[in-house]
């Protein structure tokens, strides 16, 4: 923590390292906390957990449903549970508990996965998911969180932990490099410029916007908490004729209905820039992933200018400031990146 108060990431500290940090610390000061593993992060800092609190640490092995189960069952007691695995195995594999035992039920949970998309790319598909913060936006109530650093990890778990609402904190490998005091369920504004679109950046993603938009007239918003999400704040900076591009992490699009539902009944136009909706079958790196997926700093410049640059769109803005101007009520218009292409 800085003079100002502000929590800060070792220049080599992963996410994952803060949260063997975080879960000690609140163990040893809140006795609610309940903390159930599935053999995955159990070293020895989870050893020395365990010696200090045996009744309230438990590594149930490779059965996520059942750790899910039993988490519910000490939230029943009164516990705040925190289950954890890599996202796969602690959100796909358990989803039927999730939405059965915490969400219909209107219990709190916390679970915190790491691996993200494809952090472990060289052990294929089994090990990925881009499609994890999708299914589970789809659960009403259910709270979403994507830090980008180990520092901002800390500072949202702290602050919603114990809010009595299921909550899914998403750990990456990729991280950025410098923290931001950021708040749970608020977009943070790090760059304004009205004459450009607004570039909602999600957790990790910040870096490359920031490089890919360093010389762009664009404002950029900075977003680590998906849901809920921040509406007021993004209806407070989009303006009447709104251009949003949003870059993800995951599955490309998990916000669109989120972000054209808070400017409705303004006409929204949205670039949606993350992972391709497709099977990923190739091995390598997640920095090979990230290339062939144009997630770097390149990659996302180039679908940015490509968006802002395109005649169709500039058009369609022309006559979206003309209408707002006039101050009729219009449509919202659905242009598809299929239509800007050939047109352009």
């Amino acid at each position: 923590m800085n003079g100002n108060g502000l929590l800060r990431s070792g220049p080599q500290e992963t996410m994952r390292e803060r949260m063997k940090l975080v879960l000690g610390e609140l163990a040893d000061s809140d006795e609610r906390l309940f903390l159930l593993f599935s053999d995955i992060s159990c070293d020895d800092s989870f050893e020395a957990l365990l010696r200090r609190h045996p009744e309230r640490m438990i590594n149930a092995g490779i059965m996520e449903q059942t750790v899910l189960s039993a988490a519910a069952g000490v939230a029943t007691e009164g516990f705040i549970p925190v289950v954890h695995s890599i996202a796969p195995f602690i959100v796909e594999r358990p989803f039927e508990q999730i939405k059965d035992d915490f969400v219909y039920q209107r219990l709190g949970l916390n679970v915190i996965s790491i691996g993200a998309s494809y952090d472990y790319a060289s052990d294929g598909y089994t090990h990925q998911a881009p499609g994890d913060v999708a299914i589970l936006k789809a659960l009403p109530g259910m709270e979403v969180v994507v830090p980008g650093t180990p520092a901002e990890f800390e500072a949202l778990f702290r602050a919603a932990y114990d809010d009595g609402a299921p909550s899914y904190y998403r750990l990456s490998s990729h991280r950025n490099r410098e923290d931001r005091s950021v708040e749970f369920g608020c977009l943070d504004l790090v760059r304004l410029d009205r004459s450009g679109p607004v570039v909602v950046a999600v957790g990790p993603m910040l870096d490359p916007v920031l490089e890919a938009t360093a010389d762009l007239a664009v404002t950029v918003l900075y977003c680590t908490t998906v849901a809920p999400f921040d509406c007021q704040t993004l209806r407070a900076i989009a303006g009447e004729a709104p251009s949003v591009i949003l870059v993800e992490p995951y599955y490309a699009g998990a916000l669109v209905p989120d972000i054209v539902a808070a400017l409705s009944p303004r006409p929204v136009r949205v670039e949606a820039i993350g992972v391709p909706h497709e099977v990923i079958t190739r091995y390598g790196s997640p920095e090979d992933h990230d290339r062939a997926y144009g997630l770097t700093a390149d990659g996302i410049r180039a679908r940015i200018t490509s968006a802002t640059r395109s005649p169709a769109l500039l058009s369609m803005v022309r006559r979206m400031l003309a209408r707002a101007s006039s101050g009729s009520r219009v449509s919202p218009i659905r242009t598809s990146r299929a239509r800007l292409s050939r047109s352009a």
